[in-house]
Formats: C-alpha cells, sequence, structure tokens
C-alpha cells in the first residue's frame, strides 16, 4: 500500500550539519520528497544518507531565486526553513529539526509522526465549542452529550502542532531554573484549540496544509543582523491562529510526540529571547485584539491586512516590528511570486467556487 499523501507532501527540514538524524527516520520519511534548507555558510557540504529523494537551498540559492526580496528570509536562524514552504508545490508540508528522533508510544512501539499528522490534517477540527472527550473524531471517542448538533461537522483543519518527548521546549529562564528537567509524559490525545485562543507554536515536530494557510507561514526577521531569535515559530503561530479564527479554519495540538535529544545552551537562548521575553507582554495583547476586515477573504489579504496593523501598533513598542511588517508584505510578494495563483478565496473554511 502507497504511503498516505506520498505525492502531496514535502518535509522540509533546516539545517547546518550532516543529516544523520534521517537513517532513525527512513523507515517512515523516505518514500516522502525532503526540502532541505541549508543555514549559515553556503560552501559548507551538508551530506544526506543515501536512497532519500530531496532538493537543497542554501543562501546562495535563496538569494538567486528571490533577489532582493531574499531580504526577508532570515539568516543564521532556523527560521529560514519558511523558504522551503514557499518553494514547495505540495499540499502539505511537515517540518522537523534535526535534533528530533523517532520517540516510542507507551507499549515501546515506534510513533510515526508523520502519519499522525496526516491523519490530524485530514480530519476535520472544532474550534466554535469544546468537546471534553477531545477530539471526537478518533477512535474510542465522540461528541458529548450537549454538543450542538449543528457544529459537529467541524471545520477543515489548517495546522497540526506535535509535541516532544525527553527536552521540553522551554524559554531560557524556565531552562536555567529547571535544567534537568525532562518530559516523559505522553498524553494520548489530539484537542482543537479554541477560535479565540493564542497558543505558543513550536516548529520542531508542525504539519499544515500549505493551500489553506501556507501564505502565512512566514516566520519572522531572527537571527543575524535581528535583535531577537527564538521567536520565529511562535510570531508564525500567532499570525496563523488569529487567520485561521477569521477564515474558519481548525488548529489542533497533542499527538505526535517526537524525541527532542539536545537541549540549547540556555544563555546563548536568553541572549537571543532577551528582548522578546519583554516584547511578548505587548505582541499578546495585540494578536488578542486583532480583527480582520470582513473582505478579507484570502490568506494573503488577511496577512497584508495583519502587517499593517502590526505596523501601526507594534511599531510603537520598537522600530524591529516596523521592519518586521515590512519584512511581512515582502514574503507574500516572494510567495505570490513563486506561486502563480493569488491565493484562494477561503469562506467559512471553504474555498469559494
Amino acid at each position: 500500500m502507497a504511503p498516505p499523501l506520498k505525492d502531496e507532501l514535502d518535509i522540509v527540514i533546516p539545517t547546518i550539519r550532516n543529516l544523520d538524524f534521517l537513517e532513525m527516520w527512513r523507515p517512515f520519511f523516505q518514500p516522502y520528497h525532503l526540502i532541505i534548507v541549508q543555514d549559515g555558510d553556503p560552501a559548507k557540504t551538508i551530506k544526506v544518507p543515501e536512497g532519500f529523494d530531496y532538493e537543497l537551498y542554501n543562501r546562495n540559492d535563496i538569494n538567486k531565486i528571490l533577489g532582493p526580496r531574499a531580504s526577508c528570509i532570515s539568516f543564521k536562524d532556523s527560521a529560514c526553513r519558511c523558504f522551503g514552504y514557499m518553494v514547495s508545490k505540495k499540499k502539505y508540508i511537515y517540518t522537523i529539526d534535526d535534533d528530533c528522533f523517532v520517540a516510542k508510544d507507551p507499549t515501546g512501539k515506534d510513533i510515526d509522526a508523520l502519519a499522525q499528522h496526516i491523519k490530524n490534517l485530514l480530519c476535520p477540527s472544532t474550534p466554535l465549542f469544546f468537546n471534553t472527550l477531545y477530539d471526537p473524531y478518533a477512535p474510542g471517542a465522540d461528541f458529548v452529550r450537549g454538543y450542538p448538533f449543528s457544529l459537529r461537522e467541524g471545520v477543515p483543519t489548517a495546522v497540526s502542532h506535535g509535541l516532544w518527548l525527553n527536552i521540553p521546549d522551554y524559554d531560557a529562564p524556565t531552562q536555567l531554573v529547571k535544567p534537568r528537567e525532562r518530559n516523559e509524559r505522553y498524553v494520548n490525545a489530539v484537542m482543537t484549540i479554541p477560535k479565540g485562543t493564542l497558543f505558543p507554536m513550536c516548529g520542531m515536530n508542525l504539519a499544515f496544509d500549505r493551500d489553506l494557510i501556507g501564505p502565512a507561514m512566514y516566520f519572522g526577521l531572527m537571527g543575524d543582523g535581528q535583535p531577537i531569535g527564538r521567536y520565529d515559530d511562535m510570531w508564525a503561530g500567532w499570525c496563523v491562529k488569529v487567520i485561521c479564527d477569521h477564515l474558519g479554519l481548525g488548529v489542533k495540538t497533542g499527538l505526535p510526540y517526537i524525541w527532542h535529544s539536545k537541549a540549547s545552551n540556555p544563555f546563548v537562548n536568553l541572549k537571543k529571547e532577551y528582548k522578546g521575553i519583554f516584547w511578548q507582554e505587548d505582541i499578546i495583547p495585540f494578536f488578542q485584539a486583532v480583527v480582520l476586515p470582513k473582505d478579507c477573504d484570502t490568506v494573503q489579504k488577511c496577512y497584508i491586512a495583519l502587517s499593517q496593523q502590526v505596523k501601526e501598533k507594534l511599531g510603537k513598542v520598537d522600530p524591529y516590528f516596523t521592519k518586521l511588517a515590512d519584512a511581512m508584505v515582502t514574503w507574500i510578494e516572494a510567495w505570490d511570486s513563486l506561486n502563480s495563483s493569488g491565493g484562494t478565496a477561503v469562506a467559512n473554511g471553504k474555498p469559494k467556487k
């Protein structure tokens, strides 16, 4: 039997090193096409294990393909992965970090993270009313008593956000006070994040429907030459969530788990996150208050409208946000230049005819 979505899904991996970690993932990833985005020195040769179907882009390639618009793609930061989202021609994307390995479920069986993400994406979400048995479409579960029948159809799922065993995704201050903490809790649940609720999106085990939400998956300006790092995936998550809420799309979190093998240096992380820790006290209320115009019926239109609000409101917090707002517009221009359609109009989570 052919692997699910074999010809409809790309795996995007940002890296600065040889991809030996793929050996462990071979049984699950080998049938799929990989897009590798090489960060750092483009003169360095990245080795990929034999037998994988892949394309690899380094900074020189990004500059050549995007020209002046390449300024919107971060350098020396895993945020560069979003270039892979842009050049993909597939409907679905799965992205994973190179320090993430195959986890085991409580019975000791290897977890096929990709298969679970695909299940999540192909199954509806329920953002408008919370089901206390979590995912009502999972085997052995259903909608509980009191759940409105008019909402049981659900909405299309745009994002599947997976979790991690071993090293948790903590910020630097939490890392510093809990250096030995490990996540050993396997929770067998997938849930839809309710409409109007933000969440901290982690990009190291993440899948999404590129057709539904791709242009909003911009990981911002981070790393080299920028005052902030390690907020790339979270920025994308906040933008994606308010746009999904506006367009009637769903975001799921929970299964699948991967094994996160390596804790990054908390002192280095603190330097990268320092401004973000302060700024997020303004960023979160901003996103909680965002209202997108009713005529924004494509992801691109939503994203441009959001960039204008970022410039107007967060620009007062720091000039960085004015630069980021401009980069958001450049990103959409670059996306549209490589993806000829100007965006599928979406009404209540369904593409307009």
